[in-house]
């Protein structure tokens, strides 16, 4: 299996929802199960039945986590020397040239692309027009509304 680029920010955040499944949520749900299978007939127990559903959902959830981690290339930009161009994780401020909007993007994995937060995806056009530009480049963008030109403002690796 290829390896997935991931910021060590991204790579944290799944270490802390993989430790608070397996630390709170997992210990929670087997309570759940126990106490519900304390009252008694199985079959007719819906308490039971959610629980193990639950159980199902985070098992589920860890073993993804887990695999995502192990398949993880994690990335510190902060260690790279790009010498000024837009890479993964870097962070660009870019001018719609149109409509001169500007806005500021993280270039970061699929899984922790977040657009409210200003994180997008690797494989998205937008990031995969800026990769290899720098300051003062020019960016078309081939998006499903149309063609769209950017104006890179800055690059910075934070």
């Amino acid at each position: 299996m290829n390896k997935t680029p991931m910021t060590t920010r991204g790579a944290e955040k799944l270490r802390e929802e993989l430790n608070h499944l397996k630390t709170v949520a997992r210990p929670r749900v087997i309570e759940a199960i126990a106490e519900a299978r304390a009252h008694g007939d199985l079959k007719e127990n819906a308490e039971y039945q959610a629980a193990r559903e639950q159980q199902g959902f985070i098992e589920g959830r860890i073993k993804e986590i887990e695999s995502k981690l192990a398949n993880a290339q994690i990335i510190d930009v902060t260690r790279l020397n790009p010498g000024g161009k837009i890479v993964f994780g870097a962070t660009a401020e870019i001018e719609d040239l149109a409509s001169g909007e500007v806005v500021t993007y993280q270039i970061v994995g699929e899984d922790e692309a977040e657009i409210k937060e200003g994180r997008i995806s690797v494989t998205s056009p937008i990031a995969r027009a800026l990769i290899g530009k720098q300051e003062g480049d020019v960016a078309t963008v081939q998006a499903p509304g149309g063609t769209r030109e950017y104006e890179i403002v800055s690059v910075k690796y934070i």
